[in-house]
């Protein structure tokens, strides 16, 4: 299991890392590219904008949808989105060393009582023992891409266990739902939302909990081009005000559950148009409901956990040695904890 301390990231990035997001006049028609993938985890930006948050700010957003994180990382550096939200990925320092991309917030978080992500089991390999992560020893896990987040949580978990891995890079989710379906894997992690309907179909068997071995992960960050971030403050500040406003109504009416029973209601009819959209209502109810994980308040950064993911990169020999915090994190926007 791994701790976070905070103190020594805190020190490092300076006195700017306690900054909150800072108040700007709204801008006047600028158009943005959101990348986005079909997650509940990723509410907060469907919510801003089907209750005219980024209108407020004067920005006026498409969608632009991906299934993994690497590839969405390389379009905001290249300037084929503007914003995002995506998991720290060898992809993505790789992109910051070169200059050309910033983490400027946090998003998705797990949080101890609030059911996160899961640890999953191949049917086939559940029933030859794969029963709990201490029987990981010499299984198959999958994983998008060689240092994805699907590749460091394995390792974290494995390394707890003891436990020796071989990762199967299969590049999109669901070719790793499919593999894992079909036994071609053995095991992988994934968030509530997709993970318990295919535990609930006997598709597959729950075995864990990655927040037993990596409490207060940071999952997901919000992101952008460095020169948006550099150049852009205006602009910037205005979509982290906006998405905060989303996960500030996401939070309360699917994961605190302080905004009533019509509110919940109303939350996941919104989400139901861009997740499980080609399902009826009623089949998407529940998956969306279990995907409702903390998206941190006024996208606050869990240095401790960024500082934890990239030590874990420099210890694989995944990234340069050089590659710090600052590196990859611009600090000014918003508060880190």
């Amino acid at each position: 299991m791994t701790t976070f301390t905070r103190r020594g990231a805190l020190g490092a990035m300076g006195a700017t890392a306690a900054l909150p997001l800072l108040s700007h006049p709204a801008l006047a028609q600028t158009k943005m590219t959101v990348g986005a993938l079909r997650f509940t985890s990723h509410a907060p930006s469907f919510v801003a904008y089907e209750r005219g948050y980024f209108s407020d700010e004067g920005l006026e957003v498409e969608f632009k949808f991906f299934q993994a994180a690497q590839p969405m990382a390389v379009a905001i550096a290249s300037g084929d989105a503007d914003y995002g939200v995506t998991a720290i990925s060898g992809g993505l320092i790789s992109l910051a060393e070169k200059g050309a991309a910033k983490v400027i917030g946090g998003a998705l978080s797990e949080e101890k009582g609030i059911d996160g992500q899961k640890i999953l089991a191949s049917n086939a390999a559940f029933e030859a023992g794969l029963t709990s992560p201490a029987m990981l020893d010499g299984k198959s896990f999958g994983i998008t891409q060689a240092g994805s987040s699907f590749h460091y949580m394995g390792a974290k978990i494995a390394a707890a266990e003891g436990a020796t891995l071989t990762y199967k890079p299969l590049q999109k989710v669901p070719a790793v739902i499919g593999a894992l379906k079909s036994g071609q894997i053995d095991a992988w992690t994934i968030v509530p939302h997709i993970a318990k309907p295919l535990a609930a179909a006997g598709a597959v068997q729950i075995i864990g909990n990655v927040a037993d071995y990596i409490p207060d992960y940071q999952v997901t960050t919000l992101f952008t081009s460095a020169a948006n971030a550099a150049n852009e403050r205006e602009k910037t500040a205005a979509f982290l005000r906006a998405f905060a406003r989303g996960a500030a109504d996401f939070n309360a009416a699917l994961v605190d559950r302080t905004a009533g029973d019509d509110a919940a209601e109303e939350m996941v009819k919104l989400i139901h148009k861009y997740v499980y959209a080609d399902k009826d209502y009623e089949a998407a109810k529940t998956g969306i409901v279990n995907g409702a994980m903390r998206i941190n308040a006024d996208c606050a950064l869990n240095m401790g956990s960024v500082e934890d993911q990239l030590g874990w990169f420099h210890s694989e020999g995944l990234i340069k040695p050089d590659i710090t915090t600052q590196t990859l994190v611009d600090p000014s926007y918003v508060n880190l904890i």
